[in-house]
Parts: structure tokens; C-alpha cells; sequence
């Protein structure tokens, strides 16, 4: 099976009811699904590609000498080499990263580095929400209500940041996660994966594991634990992975439309987003992320379950 490809350009048209309907199944049956022809400009992604793999090289040799992971393993193939059988690295991931925020420093180097990942955050914030938009008119829910819930009704700005990552070449990747299975912990998530190397995969429904495939200028989408607790369960938050590899280095831009740190979320009280019925318990999201960073690769029900509790209620 693969990743749903949807062309985004058909929503303004006459295969409209098609489309929507292509993104229900996406949220619905996979929790993840690609989108092309979004409105972005190529060349504007060409430069992203561009400054984010020029921004790598001038850290690649950090990566080598100082990630714990790169010594951990190198010490696991030591042992190996004495006689000793290796068990598989759990506790990290062989995964450079850094995270891009207004209010947070910006690399300045490669010299465009900043102007062009500004540029391209405003024209994904756009897609952002027009992607909320469709999500609230799928569940029926009256215009801008995710945005509000969000924002505590304007209170507060949403959370909206940038990962950079970067997945080297690894020597044993049999050893090694690229990145540990997890479901994520906010809202709407728009990545701009690599288009010539893979290791992106999600798990289906019935515990298979399959690739995102790589596709050149495809923004990938997936909805995180927030929005399966909004929806009331109908747009789950799927689990996915990144392989360590042996080729390439893999490159992987992903964006984060989140609520704000002082929310209040809930299931939205509308018989298409569950029936009326509240299945998840309401609470605040700075109260879940202090779960989360403890248990973000654990399962997520027990997550859940500590927001009923009396003193998150």
C-alpha cells in the first residue's frame, strides 16, 4: 500500500466534493497523506532544499565528533568486534536537528539561510490553515473553531515552529533508529521530506509498517494527538518512524501548527466529530506536554488517561 497523493489544486475546482473527500480517507484510514500542487512555488522549495543541506555540511563534522549516538554506537561495534552480541540502541536516535521559531536565534549561515526558511514558513502557515479550514468542514464544525480552540479564542498566538533534520549515512543501521517509533503531540504537521531518500514509514491500522514514499515537492500531512482529541477520536494520530540507512542523508523539514502552551482542549461538542459524545478528557496543553516529553515513545492512551485525572480536570 501507499501513502495517499492528493492533488490540492482540485479543491478550488470541479473535482472539489472528489478532493475533500480524498482528504477525509486520508485523515480517517491512514493518518498521513501527501499533498501536491499546494501553491507554493518550486523554486521557492528548490531554495529550501538548497540552504537547509548547505546548513548541514557546516555541522556535518560536529554531528561525527560530538552526537552521543555516533559514540554510543561506535562502542556497540567495539563490543561486537570482542565476541559480545550487540543489542539495538533504544534510548536515542541517529537524527541531526535543530528547531526554527520567531523567537528563537536563527543560524546565519549559509547567508540565505534566514530569508528563505521565512519565506517559506509564511507561504506553510497559509497551507496551514487552509488545511484547518478543510478539517473543520469534514467534521463539521463551524468555520475557525480549531484556530479559536487553538488560541483560547484569540488569547493566545498558536505554536507554530520548524524542525530541520538531518538522517546521515549509518554504518549499522541494524543497530540504530533513525528516529523511534511516536505519534506526535500537537496539531497539523506539514513536512518537507527528501525526495531521493527514504525511511519515513507509518503504521497502519493492522500493525504494518509502510514507506512515505519519497516524491519531489510533495508536502506531507499528519495530524498529531490534539486534533484526535478535538475530533473526539475520528482523526487519529498515527504512529510513524525513521529508519537509519546506509545511503544518502536524508533531509526532513517538518512544521508544527500547535495550540498555544496555555490552551484549553476538549472534543468538540458536534455529532460529527463523535456523536455528541466525549470519548477524551479536556485539559490544558502545557499540562500533556510535560507528559508527553516524558512519554512521547510510549503509548499514547496512558497519556490520556493522566489528563482525567482530578488534578487536570
Amino acid at each position: 500500500m501507499e501513502i495517499p497523493v492528493i492533488d490540492f489544486s482540485k479543491l478550488d475546482g470541479p473535482q472539489r466534493a472528489e478532493t475533500m473527500a480524498a482528504i477525509a480517507a486520508g485523515f480517517e484510514d491512514v493518518g498521513f497523506f501527501q499533498l501536491v500542487n499546494t501553491g507554493i512555488p518550486d523554486e521557492l522549495l528548490e531554495r529550501v532544499k538548497k540552504v537547509c543541506s548547505d546548513s548541514y555540511k557546516l555541522q556535518e563534522q560536529g554531528f561525527k565528533e560530538s552526537n552521543p549516538v555516533v559514540k554510543a554506537l561506535a562502542e556497540l561495534v567495539e563490543k561486537e568486534g570482542e565476541g559480545l552480541a550487540p543489542r539495538k540502541i533504544e534510548n536515542l536516535d541517529w537524527e541531526d536537528v535543530f528547531t526554527l521559531h520567531d523567537d528563537l536565534p536563527w543560524p546565519s549561515n549559509p547567508p540565505s539561510f534566514k530569508e528563505t526558511m521565512m519565506e517559506y514558513r509564511k507561504e506553510l502557515k497559509k497551507l496551514a490553515e487552509k488545511m484547518l479550514g478543510v478539517m473543520e468542514e469534514l467534521l463539521g464544525l463551524e468555520e475557525g473553531h480549531i484556530k479559536k480552540a487553538f488560541t483560547n479564542a484569540g488569547d493566545f498566538e498558536p505554536f507554530y515552529g520548524t524542525k530541520v533534520s538531518h538522517y546521515p549515512p549509518c554504518p549499522r543501521p541494524d543497530l540504530v533508529n533513525g528516529l523511534r517509533a511516536h505519534t506526535d503531540a500537537g496539531g497539523l504537521i506539514l513536512l518537507f521530506q527528501d525526495d531521493r531518500f527514504g525511511g519515513l514509514q507509518v503504521k497502519l491500522a493492522d500493525g504494518r509498517w509502510v514507506d512515505v514514499q519519497p516524491l519531489e515537492n510533495a508536502i506531507v500531512i499528519n495530524t498529531g494527538d490534539q486534533i484526535e482529541v478535538l475530533s473526539n477520536g475520528r482523526y487519529k494520530s498515527a504512529w510513524h518512524r525513521i529508519l537509519a540507512t546506509r545511503d544518502g542523508n536524508r533531509r526532513s523539514i517538518a512544521s508544527f501548527y500547535n495550540p498555544a502552551r496555555l490552551a484549553n482542549i476538549g472534543p468538540a461538542t458536534t455529532p460529527a466529530a463523535g456523536e455528541g459524545t466525549a470519548d477524551y478528557p479536556s485539559f490544558v496543553f502545557s499540562d500533556y506536554m510535560e507528559v508527553y516529553v516524558k512519554q512521547k515513545f510510549s503509548a499514547k492512551e496512558p497519556r490520556f488517561a493522566a489528563m482525567a485525572t482530578p488534578t487536570n480536570k
